[in-house]
């Protein structure tokens, strides 16, 4: 995914020229469109219409479509599953690429019985959940407790996706990328990324493309080791065990589990749910200094009670964090006055009835009103602003803002 600028306020709002969308027609395996809005290319249902979507078949179609815009500098928004993304209402003069090359191939390291681990390469507009699915049936282990992530396969290195104590990270072996400053197109390896918690330097820049993924996982068909207590408990494993980082379970097992907790908490896309209209989770898990801890507790206690701040979740923040931890954001949410449904039933906007952490498009508001990005944009800023006040804790939003702004 890239950033893109707020155009509703450039200077230099100029559509895009009519001779540039016709040069994108020419391209081979491209198909353009101009009335087609980004309420029909994202997950949270809103956005407006851009100049152009330009849908490309094969990786060679990306490369050529993205070189082109960038050659008249006209803005490019890369699209894969669209499913983190927060698109303005007139979301300005930008080309929206969407990435359909899906092909997917799997094969082994090693030879016969000496093989090592197997290999998923995938295009990155392969359907992740679909990835997990054939990797889980093949026998193999390491994807299954990030199934049911809405989104395609090429945005799972830009943001390390993670999801019940794992992550992209572990088990990236490499990321084809098209650099738009060079105009080559290379494989490059993960540490080349700087992947953290969330976090790769691909994320919010528009450096490169990523055009293709590919997955070193295991051939024993068990999981990756269970560290998320509510997984963990779920797969009658104890939380200390699970702790230790030893336990592991059949892949298939894990997926089966992991996807009924995803759907619990209205995680696992579904038409007729609008829980399910969401960009996931909203907001990442705050990372603070530990000396901090305290200072958060004891707001707790103030608005919740001694007890309740004696239970608050504080995580280890991992590597590349020393000195500091990770804190909960749907726990803070909820504890700042925010519970499940807010603002309550009518709202054009809500959290998702089943899980704070999701930010939900209804539809419509109470007088048929249809649901706008500035809908959501508004009860984005409302949870960020009350967190704030209440715990002294800035949450920051995990989606791409395209046009928009949380920031007042």
């Amino acid at each position: 995914m890239h950033e893109v600028p707020d155009f509703a306020d450039s200077a230099d709002n100029r559509p895009v020229d009519a001779t540039v969308i016709e040069r994108l027609r020419q391209v081979e395996g491209a198909s353009v469109s101009t009335d087609t809005s980004f309420a029909e290319l994202t997950t949270l249902r809103l956005g407006g219409v851009p100049a152009a979507v330009v849908r490309c078949a094969t990786t060679e179609a990306v490369v050529a479509v993205v070189r082109l815009l960038d050659d008249e500098n006209v803005p490019a928004l890369i699209v894969g599953g669209g499913s983190n993304l927060v698109v303005a209402d007139r979301p300005g003069p930008l080309v929206a690429v969407v990435i359909e090359a899906d092909a997917v191939q799997m094969s082994t390291r090693g030879h016969g019985l000496e093989s090592t681990s197997a290999i998923i390469e995938a295009e990155a507009g392969a359907v992740w959940d679909e990835i997990v699915q054939m990797s889980v049936d093949a026998g193999f282990g390491g994807l299954e407790c990030l199934s049911g992530i809405p989104g395609s396969a090429g945005a799972t290195p830009v943001q390390n996706v993670g999801a019940y104590g794992a992550e992209v990270s572990q088990v990236l072996d490499a990321v084809q990328l098209y650099d738009r400053a060079t105009g080559e197109v290379e494989w490059v390896s993960p540490d080349s990324l700087e992947l953290s918690y969330r976090y790769s330097n691909l994320k919010f820049t528009s450096r490169a493309v990523v055009l293709a993924v590919r997955f070193e996982l295991s051939i024993d068909g068990m999981s990756v080791p269970l560290r998320y207590g509510e997984l963990a408990r779920r797969l009658g494993v104890d939380e200390a065990e699970a702790a230790a980082g030893e336990i592991r379970r059949p892949s298939d097992q894990v997926r089966e589990v992991v996807l009924a907790l995803r759907r619990g908490k209205g995680m696992v896309l579904d038409p007729e749910d609008r829980d399910t209209w969401s960009a996931g989770s909203f907001f990442t898990n705050p990372i603070i200094d530990e000396a901090q801890v305290e200072d958060v507790r004891s707001r707790v206690a103030e608005r919740r009670g001694a007890e309740e701040a004696a239970s608050m979740p504080v995580f280890p923040a991992g590597a590349g964090h020393p000195g500091r931890v990770k804190l909960s954001a749907a726990w803070l949410i909820e504890r700042a006055g925010f519970p499940k449904g807010y603002p309550g039933q009518g709202a054009p906007a809500r959290l998702s009835t089943k899980h704070t952490l999701a930010l939900t498009n209804r539809g419509e508001a109470a007088d048929g009103t249809p649901t706008t990005a500035d809908d959501l944009v508004a009860l984005a800023r409302d949870v960020r602003a009350g967190v704030a006040a209440a715990f002294g804790v800035t949450l920051e939003p995990e989606p791409v803002w395209v046009g928009v702004s949380i920031d007042a």
